[in-house]
């Protein structure tokens, strides 16, 4: 997935170049995204994660909730050098998984899928060092970020103090506010731009007894490839 889209950042990166350079005047920009979002590894995963307890009894890999995920972003100028930005993306994944020591009684698998939906709504300012008015703009910046998510498990569990096995489904929600930090390069025409960008995202969700830990880590690494139509 990752190499794919970096194969068409290449590309299109390729065919921008050599548009015309942009006019002087100030332009908005819609952003259009389209990524690989990686949730941080168990090692960096903070303190009472849910996934990480999970994994103390469950069989599933971490790197299984990689997946897509896909954005917008409007932009608008501040003089020469920066950009103010509001975006919305969206990224789900559902991971199966099973007991590591028990099965059912005729010898089959203890099913479960474990979902995770995170949307996030961000208020970014980007720095432009080369200005707004180059063919070729380097950026970084830093935001906020408003993350809306939900997380799920759903299928056959284990009562430790029967034995006993069950289906169920446990779900819980929330919004939770946390930094963002990215940096990229845009390749920008007169009325369209394309550039990838790399992005960091860090916020944590509660949840409730129901689960293994009381906590959901939300934060990871986006790598993504962007397209944009500035007017």
């Amino acid at each position: 997935m990752l190499k794919r889209i970096v194969s068409i950042l290449l590309l299109t990166c390729a065919g921008v170049a050599v548009l015309p350079e942009p006019a002087a005047a100030q332009r908005q920009t819609l952003n259009f995204t389209l990524g690989y979002f990686t949730v941080r590894g168990e090692d960096a995963r903070l303190s009472g994660d849910t996934l990480v307890e999970n994994h103390n009894f469950l069989t599933f890999d971490f790197k299984d909730f990689n997946g897509a995920s896909v954005g917008a972003e409007w932009l608008i100028p501040i003089g020469d050098y920066f950009e103010a930005g509001a975006g919305l993306s969206f990224y789900r994944r559902t991971v199966p998984s099973v007991y590591a020591d028990f099965v059912n009684a005729d010898g089959t698998e203890i099913e479960q899928d474990l979902r995770l939906r995170i949307i996030p709504l961000t208020a970014t300012i980007r720095v432009l060092p080369l200005s707004r008015n180059s063919g070729v703009q380097p950026y970084f910046g830093v935001g906020l970020g408003l993350f809306n998510w939900r997380y799920s498990e759903s299928g056959e569990f284990v009562d430790f103090r029967d034995g006993s096995i069950f289906r169920q489904s446990y779900v819980a929600d929330g919004n939770d506010v946390g930094p963002v930090a990215f940096g990229g390069l845009r390749f920008a025409g007169d009325s369209i731009s394309a550039g990838g960008e790399i992005r960091y995202q860090r916020a944590e969700g509660d949840l409730d007894t129901r689960f293994a830990g009381n906590k959901i880590d939300l934060g990871g690494w986006t790598y993504q490839f962007t397209f944009g139509f500035r007017f």
